[in-house]
């Protein structure tokens, strides 16, 4: 029963943001909306933020089950382009707030996750220093998360599957060749 009722609580705030700007959605609203009392809410949550926070990081979770080992990024890319666009509204809503920081956050976990699975698959028993390693992440982390953010800004008015697959297709062997550029000689070893 517990399960359920976190779970209504959950699906309740999102039909809300569906309908109406996160400034608008109140604790009383939410309770109201899956017949529960403020208490129940309380039980489970602190408050809206922690409610927004799980919501992604459950989501956050799901694509991490999908994609244990990443051999193309935009397969990666593009789950987290269908998460939000399955609920656009209320994904737009949460970035055009004071809580955009929470949605930011979940697509730097999702951007640092597959970047570092897909440098590793990429690696392929290659050898290159840690450092290298974080820097090549970090300018791929930059770049999934600037499409993305670009993408929201927008309101997500772009097609970003076709922009995906583009800068996909120009970046092609970047990532390659960084990696040989930084790779360790076996005589320097």
């Amino acid at each position: 029963m517990a399960s359920f009722t976190k779970s209504a609580i959950k699906d309740s705030f999102l039909k809300l943001l569906n309908d109406r700007p996160l400034s608008q959605i109140t604790v009383k609203d939410i309770a109201y909306n899956c017949g529960v009392n403020r208490n129940t809410f309380y039980y489970y949550f602190s408050d809206i933020p922690q409610l927004i926070e799980e919501i992604f990081t459950e989501d956050f979770e799901s694509i991490i089950l999908r994609y244990p080992t990443v051999e193309k990024i935009e397969d990666c890319l593009e789950a987290v382009i269908d998460s939000a666009l399955s609920k656009k509204r209320a994904v737009l809503h949460i970035y055009n707030s004071v809580n955009r920081e929470i949605y930011e956050q979940y697509l730097w976990n999702v951007c640092d996750h597959v970047i570092s699975k897909y440098i590793y698959t990429i690696l392929d028993g290659r050898k290159i220093n840690d450092s290298d390693i974080k820097v090549i992440e970090k300018y791929l982390e930059s770049v999934g998360f600037g499409i993305i953010s670009g993408w929201l800004r927008t309101g997500m008015s772009d097609d970003i599957r076709s922009t995906l697959v583009r800068i996909c297709e120009i970046k092609k062997g970047t990532v390659e060749e960084m990696i040989s550029r930084c790779e360790i000689n076996q005589t320097e070893q």
